[in-house]
């Protein structure tokens, strides 16, 4: 219980951590990757040039944080984001997702007023998309924990509000058998939602370090 409280107390500074952790599911173990050095990718790679135009619409600023290796995000009917990186030598990696609300704000505005055709306010679509997320991930209500993000941390990465989920994973090849994740959600009023899922195969000290050093790499802008 000392180590959980330990663990939790830590991930709550780094990274908006919820104040939990569920049972999990049973996992084959898996090997370490051989560490190897790694550049930091140019500004001109495919994949980070489209996400950074994909951030940039949403008011979001990317930074790629030292150390990490970018990598192939998943893009399937299951699992659709946008960028992914990893550290290299660890069973570390993360997932992010960056969307505009600016246009679903707009038509959101039209419809206000008109009880035929209002539409729900994308302020709060960040909520059904990181329970979507985590179900999926999860496959099971039981095998996530979720808390809503403080204010003073959401103001760390000028967010409005946000959520984070503790996930217990499904042993899936999409997500290379990682065991544990923990999924963050930050909203802007009336402009995006990022998305960021780190995965591990620990949930220990080891697995809030690596998350520190990539916990400054993304936010929106003020």
């Amino acid at each position: 219980m000392k180590q959980i409280k330990q663990i939790l107390l830590s991930g709550m500074l780094l990274f908006c951590i919820a104040p939990a952790i569920a049972q999990g599911k049973k996992h084959p173990v898996a090997k370490k990757p051989l560490i190897v050095a790694v550049k930091k990718p140019a500004y001109g790679s495919t994949r980070l040039r489209n996400f950074l135009d994909i951030t940039a619409r949403a008011n979001v600023i990317f930074k790629f944080p030292a150390g990490f290796k970018e990598i192939p995000a998943p893009d399937n009917e299951d699992f659709s984001f946008d960028y992914a990186m990893q550290l290299p030598g660890k069973d570390f990696e993360i997932w992010f997702q960056v969307k505009s609300q600016k246009e679903n704000y707009a038509a959101y505005q039209r419809t206000l007023g008109n009880k035929e055709t209002m539409q729900a306010n994308p302020d709060s679509l960040y909520l059904g998309i990181g329970t979507a997320h985590a179900l999926a991930f999860t496959g099971d209500n039981a095998a996530y924990f979720t808390r809503t993000i403080p204010q003073k941390i959401c103001a760390r990465y000028k967010a409005d509000a946000g959520r984070s989920y503790l996930l217990n994973l499904l042993d899936l090849p999409v997500t290379k058998h990682y065991k544990y994740a923990l999924l963050v959600t930050l909203q802007k009023d009336h402009t995006g939602t990022i998305i960021a899922v780190c995965f591990a195969n620990e949930k220990g000290p080891e697995f809030f370090k690596d998350m520190d050093r990539a916990s400054n790499c993304i936010k929106f802008k003020p």
